[in-house]
């Protein structure tokens, strides 16, 4: 009876690692909203890592964050680095790319609770004299987070976050 349970294990364990090994080698998370106000408007509290602060979902999840901003004030090359509680852990992010009213491209490096190196892009479009933001994230998904994929999805994981800012930023941009 035991070698039987021990085999059925065995076999639920091998069927979920092949199942793992054929899903993507990458990840996308990604949520838009429409909101009423200019691009241009819309794109100053992204392009400023410093203007974050009065939108981010993280702020809110730990207002005791450590923060440090170094490079550029605002656009290519603003870095901004934090060292907070779980619910936000430790990275940096730096703008890789600034396109004004239009786009902007940070490369996003997670190091605690897990280190993940990641691209957060926003993508600003002009719709009847408002703006449809799309947030997204991507990054490579290797065989652990696959793994990890079926317990705690990136989707799921971050997609609230990325729902809760869009709606933050909308109230900040409307005012």
């Amino acid at each position: 009876m035991l070698t039987t349970i021990m085999m059925v294990i065995g076999a639920a364990i091998a069927a979920l690692l092949g199942y793992a090994a054929t899903k993507p080698n990458t990840f996308r998370v990604q949520r838009s909203a429409s909101i009423n106000a200019p691009p241009d408007k819309v794109f100053t509290f992204i392009n400023d890592l410093h203007a974050w602060a009065s939108w981010s979902p993280w702020e809110k999840k730990d207002r005791a964050m450590k923060k440090t901003h170094s490079g550029s004030p605002q656009g290519k090359g603003a870095i901004l680095e934090w060292d907070g509680n779980k619910d936000v852990g430790t990275g940096r992010m730096e703008v890789l790319d600034s396109t004004p009213a239009s786009k902007v491209l940070i490369q996003l490096d997670f190091l605690k609770p897990f280190e993940a190196h990641n691209t957060a892009e926003f993508t600003l479009t002009p719709k009847a004299g408002a703006t449809e933001l799309t947030w997204a994230m991507y990054g490579p998904q290797p065989y652990m987070m696959k793994i990890m994929g079926f317990f705690c999805d990136p989707d799921k994981m971050v997609g609230k976050d990325f729902e809760a800012g869009l709606t933050g930023l909308k109230a900040v941009a409307e005012q």
